[in-house]
């Protein structure tokens, strides 16, 4: 599954967790997995309330105790605590964005960075409640809308800061941001680090099939705009892309060129690289070669073509592609693990299909017929396909 940040109105992390919840996260279920896990001295509650019409969820957190912690004391809590692996991972990754932008504001190291507002008993379950609702989702790929900044000032322990707030705008560094006449801080340092960590693009809406859409509240009510975060949520419809084709016909080149061409090529970054017989003009027999790569290495590829072989001109246009999801997997074999590629179809069923090289490699090592490797490896996949 995936998801989408609409960060049109800013984000927090009570604006996450409340989108999160909306999208159907059972706030018993984090608020229990979290005292289970790491802390008691709080309290979760959730109110059904309306922007401007819209309707969304709002997330408090009780504070029973609050006690500022320094980043290597809330490093040790999230390290020796009883969460699941993945869920302790990325919750150290986002107080990390926090504590490096503290460090260098402050110019101390980032071991002995004195948390007070992303400290505190609110901070951490924001921080880890978002990571646990990303692993209770599923989620495997999140993205971002540009993320918008307000302006003016805002009171915090070290006194009346400009907005964005230091810390804030050091985390957001090298993302697309853009500023706003919303007289307010629009996103908190605890929010700058969850996007910041989150999200692998920030832009336009990825191609998805949208099936849920939850709504986080903020504690303001804005002018213009409803003070909400909104994450869209769903799967990936099949990837598609446009990638350049560079094609040239030859008929008056040594056939052995071929080969050693196609390997320097591939070497220079192309995808695919195919050889094609054609009838030239004259009734010339001859060669057309097609080159598919990105467009950052279609002039090299250009170069090398014109370099090694007798072409005197090449053509290229760009193609749009559609490609299935994969990952890389090993299975285990009566071979050893074989690294192979795990293929998803757009209905959700998947294929294995094994690394030609690896095939060889064992083909070669055992002299026995590739066929009989690919069959042997056939087998088992079978029977995880089952």
């Amino acid at each position: 599954m995936i998801a989408h940040f609409d960060c049109f109105a800013g984000i927090s992390g009570d604006m996450t967790l409340g989108a999160f919840i909306d999208l159907g996260v059972p706030i018993n279920w984090l608020e229990d997995s979290l005292k289970a896990n790491l802390l008691t001295d709080f309290d979760l509650t959730v109110t059904a309330i309306s922007k401007m019409g819209m309707a969304a969820k709002k997330i408090d957190v009780i504070v029973k105790s609050s006690a500022a912690r320094d980043y290597t004391a809330i490093r040790v809590m999230i390290d020796r605590s009883s969460l699941d692996g993945a869920v302790k991972d990325l919750s150290l990754k986002m107080f990390e964005k926090l504590a490096d932008a503290e460090s260098k504001i402050h110019g101390c190291r980032k071991e002995h960075v004195h948390f007070h507002e992303v400290g505190g008993v609110d901070a951490i379950v924001d921080i880890v409640g978002t990571a646990l609702c990303v692993d209770y989702l599923g989620l495997k790929k999140i993205s971002a809308s540009k993320i918008p900044l307000g302006n003016g000032f805002v009171n915090c322990s070290h006194g009346k800061l400009p907005v964005p707030a230091p810390a804030t705008i050091e985390i957001l560094k090298y993302i697309p941001v853009y500023g706003t006449d919303v007289p307010f801080e629009l996103v908190t340092p605890t929010g700058a680090a969850i996007v910041s960590t989150l999200a692998e693009t920030f832009g336009k809406m990825p191609d998805m099939l949208v099936s849920k859409i939850g709504y986080g509240s903020g504690i303001r009510d804005l002018e213009k705009i409803p003070n909400l975060l909104r994450i869209f949520f769903g799967e990936p419809i099949p990837k598609s892309d446009i990638v350049t084709m560079i094609e040239t016909s030859i008929d008056d080149m040594n056939p052995e060129v071929y080969g050693f061409l196609m390997e320097r090529l591939f070497e220079d970054g192309a995808l695919d690289v195919y050889l094609v017989p054609v009838i030239m003009k004259k009734n010339r027999p001859g060669t057309l070669l097609q080159v598919l790569c990105y467009h950052n290495t279609k002039e090299s590829l250009i170069r090398r073509i014109l370099t090694e072989t007798t072409t005197l001109g090449v053509r290229y246009f760009d193609v749009e592609r559609r490609l299935l999801d994969r990952e890389a997997v090993t299975i285990q074999t009566d071979y050893g693990p074989v690294s192979a590629k795990k293929v998803i179809t757009p209905g959700g069923l998947f294929r294995i299909v094994p690394e030609y090289e690896v095939c060889r490699a064992i083909a070669r090592k055992k002299n026995i017929p590739i066929r009989t490797v690919y069959e042997k490896i056939s087998q088992h996949v079978e029977n995880l396909v089952k």
